[in-house]
């Protein structure tokens, strides 16, 4: 929900930040592989109670998201470059989950497993609509993306401070949780009936893309 407003904010100073490293040959693939391999620290640090520390790891890893799509958009945008991000992406915000558990199982578990589940609803719908939305040539709606983007109440901004507070505040984890899994099932359901009526009109219109 956010994404739309945050992202033009930090368009020009990640450009800048791009453009120094796109200089010093930096590419895009590796500031995504770097990114991943950074945030996924935070997983071992989260079971360690290392919670300042893992934000931290958490940080740098959203920091080198916004920098690796900064070069992309510079050094030319290539679906192969797209799909690596993407999915680094979803196994990085279920991996984090994965540490609150780990952290505290006999309290988090069960919490955990619930915004994972509604994680699934909100990456399958995004990705399924992503891929029908290319097949039939819908045009692209948000500027900062490499596919079709759909929206939704949670997105990488409400997620980064999701994790933000569970950091701060990892005695309410179970809480927090709960109330994004909420937020997640809204998204998945408009996006599951905002995705199909799209998809309908696109294949009810005129020399629409057949099968």
């Amino acid at each position: 929900m956010l994404d739309s407003y945050l992202q033009p904010l930090t368009y020009r100073p990640l450009a800048r930040v791009a453009a120094f490293l796109g200089r010093r040959g930096v590419k895009a693939n590796t500031v995504t592989i770097t990114g991943f391999a950074i945030g996924m620290l935070a997983v071992p640090l989260l079971a360690w109670h290392c919670y300042q520390a893992a934000l931290l790891a958490i940080a740098l890893n959203r920091l080198c998201d916004g920098l690796d799509g900064a070069l992309a958009r510079q050094q030319g945008l290539r679906d192969s470059g797209g799909f690596l991000d993407i999915t680094l992406d979803f196994i990085f915000y279920a991996s984090v989950v994965l540490g609150f558990a780990l952290a505290s199982p006999a309290d988090n578990a069960l919490a955990a497993a619930t915004l994972l589940t509604s994680f699934m609803g909100t990456a399958a719908s995004f990705l399924a609509f992503a891929v029908m939305a290319g097949k039939r040539g819908l045009t692209q709606q948000h500027r900062y993306k490499s596919l079709y983007y759909l929206g939704g109440l949670t997105e990488g901004s409400e997620t980064m401070a999701l994790f933000m507070l569970m950091c701060l505040w990892p005695e309410w984890f179970a809480l927090l949780a709960y109330g994004f899994a909420l937020l997640c099932l809204l998204t998945t359901i408009s996006r599951v009936v905002s995705g199909y009526h799209t998809l309908r009109c696109a294949e009810d219109a005129p020399n629409s893309i057949h099968d």
